[in-house]
């Protein structure tokens, strides 16, 4: 049997153009023509006519006028400038005070005469805004969800053989808002170009699940679309491989069928995991199924699906994963990111992952839309559980569709617990929304029944049957008047879970309450919204309520937009745990004495308090030690007992110098935190998250850039700007510095630190070599920093 894989599925990623602003598209088919565009062979005219191919002598794509070479993902919202317009987005401020607009891409590309016969799509996992797609002239379609994507069969009307000769454009209007929170506008998740035989499996087509799992086996239920479009019945073999984590086999099965044509046919099969390995956060063991359909000895297709086995059980005392009671340490998050808005490059997805993972957290909830695939890939891998979320209550057919394409896409993913209907929508409570609800629900457990479905409500709880329509209650913000513990109290098969918690808001670095700058302390509660505890107040309520199951913070990241608790000059949220650039707050390192076992200890705030001797500084400790001694220039200022799940204070006349925090457990110091007054502004320091990066175009490298004196010490309150060059095989991305309230550019080679330190972020070329980047600062000595593609 030929075992060549006959399915490709290509990146489209590279050589797209961008014009900014709306432009006229002609109809596909011209006045007097016999046939559409692609038939006689001619290129577009009209608008069109400037499209340019490939040179045959260098190779090159000339730059159209008014176009601009783009890498897909691309968010060009992220590149414009702040306008202190307040009609910006659905409310004031939401969109970050960015402009958004109309844009289109357009590409070129060719498709071999050996392709001819086979099924060829587009797919586009993710374009922000209203985009419609026309692939010679001819209309593919139009799409209005940016959250979920979309892909378009090409067969009929792609131009065989003629090197460089088709003209894929799309036109993405991002002026409508689906949400009230930073949104961008562009191609802003990858593009793909698959091939496949006219045999095959379905699109999204298979379906693993783990119906029994014990130590000893697990039986594996497999489901599988087999797609004919030939024009005639055809005889297949559908055969399903296993294989473990290291691509060791670990089962098969095959059967022979009659797959009628133009149908699709789902088959089940059933086959059994010996001693299985459990997928967990603590070990995240995947499996790999391998479906192979074959005809007359041949293989027709060969498709890849990951997995993973284990058990879920939510019940009104808690989670259970694998039998094992977990407590869900989880944080909400929207998808953006310093520097490059929407359009992130999957490098920087597992960056933010990874900072979450290492803060102790276990959980995730995308807030409050679909994720990227390349995020539930990466949740896999690492280890963390997913709430993964619908966009809104929307019981049309398009809403519906949208919903189906969710579950379909994300089904097979471990990492996935629960699925979201809805997020604080206007009908909870109302006997229209309960409606809309349930067939939401009913859509959801018919084509996955193997997670459980959630409303994350705040308000309506007990209103007109509503939370009776979905498995498990959402409570947002349920603490604020304890009607979480109250309603636990009177429905007693009522499931809940603490959906989003805290809003807490805090700034960076800043410790003094700042409303015309746009600045919180970091001394959670000082300045707070109304519907908002601190993350202290929000995990100690789990903790004593552990019926809550978890607890989802709003939000592990600051976010652009939706300037929270202030509008101008905020263009971004205080909410996160971390800032824009993935800076840690002082609340993360709550987060990780209560999170983590490893021992710590964390002082707040920084010791440069010049003009303010033996003036009472507040001081507080996050420790998850047993004490904490506090001493001041070799003075000891006491031990304290720790307070469980809590934080200690200390009021601190101040004198420069150096203060130090020392953690005990069982009377032996485990971790100390020392911090100093520092001197003035006198170097730079860039300190990269790898030294060796991939020679693939789409590795980033994060430098972080620290304004430090002459001793070494970063100096807390400087706000040096900062100036970059990269040279050899890569170029900045972008740049960030965490400030709510810079209204820097993001795309830019130059930052002005905010408390000491900033971001730079730069992405490989293709080609390996040597990258060399140099910081430089007026009045300060400059930095180099030298790294590796390969």
């Amino acid at each position: 049997m030929d075992h060549q894989k006959k399915r490709v599925k290509e990146n489209f990623d590279a050589d797209w153009f961008f014009h900014k602003g709306d432009l006229p598209v002609k109809y596909a088919v011209k006045a007097g023509m016999t046939g559409g565009i692609t038939d006689n062979g001619k290129r577009e005219d009209g608008e069109w006519i400037e499209i340019a191919y490939t040179d045959k002598e260098t190779g090159e794509i000339p730059i159209p006028k008014d176009w601009n070479r783009v890498q897909i993902p691309h968010d060009w919202v992220v590149e414009g400038n702040v306008v202190n317009d307040p009609d910006l987005g659905s409310r004031p401020g939401s969109h970050g005070y960015l402009p958004t607009g109309i844009g289109f891409y357009r590409k070129m590309f060719a498709i071999q005469t050996e392709d001819l016969g086979k099924k060829l799509s587009i797919h586009f996992d993710g374009v922000m805004g209203v985009s419609t797609v026309w692939l010679n002239g001819h209309l593919l379609g139009t799409h209005n969800s940016g959250y979920i994507g979309v892909h378009y069969d090409i067969s009929d009307i792609i131009r065989y053989g003629e090197e460089g000769n088709n003209v894929i454009v799309v036109k993405v209007d991002a002026n409508r808002y689906e949400g009230w929170w930073y949104e961008g506008g562009g191609i802003y998740r990858h593009t793909w170009l698959q091939k496949t035989d006219r045999l095959h499996v379905g699109h999204w087509g298979t379906y693993v699940t783990t119906p029994h799992v014990t130590d000893e086996s697990a039986e594996v239920m497999i489901r599988t679309i087999v797609h004919n479009e030939y024009e005639g019945d055809r005889l297949c073999e559908l055969k399903s491989t296993l294989v473990d984590n290291e691509g060791k086999f670990v089962a098969s099965v095959t059967d022979s069928l009659t797959a009628g044509w133009f149908i699709q046919k789902e088959v089940e099969q059933f086959v059994s995991i010996p001693v299985p390995q459990l997928w967990s956060p603590d070990r995240p063991y995947l499996y790999k199924l391998v479906t192979e359909i074959a005809a007359e000895g041949v293989i027709m297709d060969t498709y890849e699906t990951t997995f993973g086995v284990r058990t879920l059980a939510f019940t009104r005392n808690g989670f259970a994963l694998n039998g094992k009671p977990t407590l869900l340490k989880g944080t909400c998050n929207h998808q953006d990111f310093a520097g490059v808005g929407v359009a992130l490059p999957d490098r920087i997805i597992a960056y933010k992952l990874q900072l979450l993972k290492e803060m102790g957290c276990n959980a995730y909830r995308s807030a409050h839309h679909p994720p990227t695939p390349e995020l539930l890939d990466i949740c896999d891998r690492l280890g963390m559980m997913v709430i993964d979320e619908n966009r809104k209550l929307d019981g049309s057919p398009e809403g519906i569709a949208d919903l189906k394409s969710l579950i379909y896409r994300d089904r097979n993913h471990p990492s996935i617990i629960l699925w979201c209907m809805e997020n604080e929508e206007i009908l909870e409570g109302k006997v229209t929304g309960a409606r809309i609800l349930r067939t939401l629900a009913t859509t959801t457990r018919k084509l996955d029944a193997t997670r459980p479905t959630l409303a994350a409500m705040n308000h309506g709880w007990n209103g007109e049957g509503y939370s009776d329509q979905v498995d498990i209650v959402g409570y947002n913000y349920g603490q604020r008047k304890l009607q979480d513990v109250t309603d636990h109290q009177a429905y007693l098969s009522r499931i809940m879970l603490g959906s989003e918690s805290a809003s807490s808001t805090t700034t960076r670095g800043i410790y003094v309450l700042d409303k015309e700058k746009g600045y919180c302390p970091a001394y959670e509660g000082v300045f707070m919204p109304s519907w908002s505890c601190t993350v202290e107040k929000a995990w100690n309520d789990l903790l004593a309520h552990p019926f809550l199951t978890g607890v989802f913070l709003w939000t592990g990241f600051d976010y652009r937009g939706e300037p929270s608790p202030y509008r101008w000059p905020c263009v971004n949220s205080h909410f996160g745990i971390m800032d824009t650039c993935g800076f840690p707050k002082d609340v993360y390192f709550y987060l990780k004495s209560v999170w983590t076992e490893e021992p710590m200890v964390h002082f707040l705030p920084h010791w440069n308090w010049h003009g303010q001797e033996n003036e009472l500084i507040d001081v507080w400790i996050y420790s998850n030690g047993d004490s904490v001694e506090l001493s001041l220039n070799g003075r000891s200022l006491g031990t304290m007992p720790m307070i469980e799940a809590g934080h200690l204070e200390w009021k601190v006349p101040y004198e420069p110098g150096v203060i130090i925090a020392r953690a005990y457990k069982e009377g032996v110091a485990v971790a100390v935190k020392q911090v100093e007054t520092t001197g003035t502004p006198y170097t730079i320091q860039l300190q990269p998250d790898r030294t060796v990066l991939h020679a693939d175009s789409t590795d980033v490298a994060f430098i972080t850039v620290t304004i430090r004196d002459e001793q070494g010490h970063v100096v807390p309150i400087s706000d040096n700007e900062v100036s970059f060059v990269v040279e050899g095989e890569a170029t900045i991305l972008g740049v960030g510095n965490g400030n709510p309230s810079s209204h820097e550019p993001d795309k830019a080679n130059r930052r002005r630190a905010f408390n000491g330190y900033c971001l730079l972020m730069i992405q490989t070329h293709s080609q390996a070599g040597e990258i060399v980047v140099r910081g430089i600062s007026v009045g300060l000595l400059s930095a180099e920093l030298r790294l590796r593609s390969c």
